[in-house]
């Protein structure tokens, strides 16, 4: 063990048997390294880290749905790290989906707004996801194997941020508290990490001869087949007839905004709920993805980020919309718990964008029974070409 290691670090208070058993775990997948690199220090796949830490202290996974945390463990959203020691200025963030709102404004003001930008994924992650503490979990690893270590998940103070250093597309700040750098060329933020005290270590022997060591597990035929849940992507915006990205100010999450409801018994209208809303449900996924949902006007089960459960249904003519069963539940909770507006305000893609966020996630869990996610600006399209159409345009 390197010498003046100092374990006196601040942790989440785990339960000590499961950080053994966790560090078993991370010594016993770094022990096949040599599967993947002839490297001395062993490997650890960002993948992996991300299912041991939510199997090891039963959190859940947060890592397909795009938001600033990888894992959900209790209240605390907790963003997962794996880096050689000596690499210390990590990713946190990329911006490419939002590049037209920073990039020709000047260097201060460039970092001044993409600090804006990371500060709205953290507030939207606590606010969608039911959090109230972000933290980092970081696996460091060197020859000698794993060491852990954590560290609050903090908010860029925007008005204390000073222009350190500036090269080419390179900008280097700090906020007083953590020190960053901007790579503009690929959008991408880093946060320095010091990580001089650490609460745990683990030893790790990569194996000589991994692949034999695989060899000798039984993958017997006859064993349970392992499946993975249907998951769509559906967007929380329409596009207009010049391909553009909208939501029509008097449908969709503006549905509230439409003409008074006519009752065609007495002639008289009546106002509509603040939170009625729809999720549009276009064309091309109502034709691929037609048996996905029950039958239209059927409601279904779904589970929010924050724990909570909505009754959701397909609705109006030929299946356009997605909607909450009351229809004002869907509405109040984007407003109030996702996006933070008051009733009764336009929703604009542009709000979307500041977030990063333009859609959400289906995962089908059984019959009647989804799961909500979030997915980040060009995830719909990346997906109907993947999955679907590969001239989706």
């Amino acid at each position: 063990m390197k010498n003046n290691v100092n374990f006196n670090a601040k942790r989440i208070n785990y339960n000590q048997l499961e950080v053994e058993n966790y560090l078993k775990d991370l010594r016993l997948v770094g022990s096949l390294s040599g599967l993947f690199s002839d490297s001395e220090v062993p490997l650890l796949h960002y993948r992996a880290t991300e299912n041991l830490y939510c199997a090891g202290f039963g959190a859940e996974n947060l890592a397909r749905s795009d938001v600033s945390a990888d894992a959900k463990l209790k209240t605390k959203g907790i963003g997962i790290k794996t880096f050689i020691e000596a690499s210390n200025l990590q990713k946190v963030a990329e911006f490419n989906s939002q590049q037209e709102l920073y990039k020709d404004l000047v260097s201060l003001e460039k970092i001044k707004k993409v600090a804006e930008l990371r500060n709205n994924r953290l507030r939207f992650t606590i606010d969608a996801y039911g959090l109230n503490e972000l933290a980092y979990h970081c696996i460091i690893r060197n020859k000698e194997g794993f060491y852990l270590f954590e560290e609050k998940m903090n908010f860029i103070d925007v008005d204390n941020i000073k222009l350190q250093n500036e090269k080419s597309h390179m900008y280097f700040f700090t906020d007083g508290v953590e020190e960053y750098k901007f790579d503009a060329s690929k959008s991408t933020l880093y946060k320095r990490f010091v990580t001089n005290e650490y609460f745990a270590f683990v030893a790790v022997d990569i194996l000589t001869n991994p692949l034999e060591a695989l060899r000798k597990i039984s993958l017997d035929k006859d064993e349970e087949v392992i499946t993975f849940p249907e998951t769509i992507i559906v967007p929380l915006y329409s596009t207009d007839r010049a391909g553009q990205k909208i939501i029509y100010p008097k449908s969709g999450l503006n549905q509230w905004n439409a003409e008074p409801r006519l009752n065609t018994k007495t002639g008289k209208s009546s106002p509509r709920n603040l939170g009625e809303v729809y999720i549009p449900f276009n064309s091309v996924l109502r034709e691929v993805y037609e048996n996905f949902f029950p039958p239209q006007d059927t409601p279904f089960d779904v589970e929010l980020p924050n724990g909570n459960h909505m009754s959701m249904k397909i609705c109006q003519q030929g299946g356009k919309a997605l909607m909450s069963n009351p229809n004002k539940d869907l509405g109040e909770w984007l407003f109030n718990d996702v996006l933070k507006l008051p009733l009764g305000k336009i929703v604009t893609y542009d709000m979307l964008l500041e977030i990063g966020i333009d859609a959400i996630s289906f995962q089908k869990l059984g019959e009647s029974k989804y799961k909500i996610g979030f997915r980040s600006v060009g995830e719909f399209e990346e997906f109907m070409k993947e999955k679907t159409l590969p001239d989706y345009e």
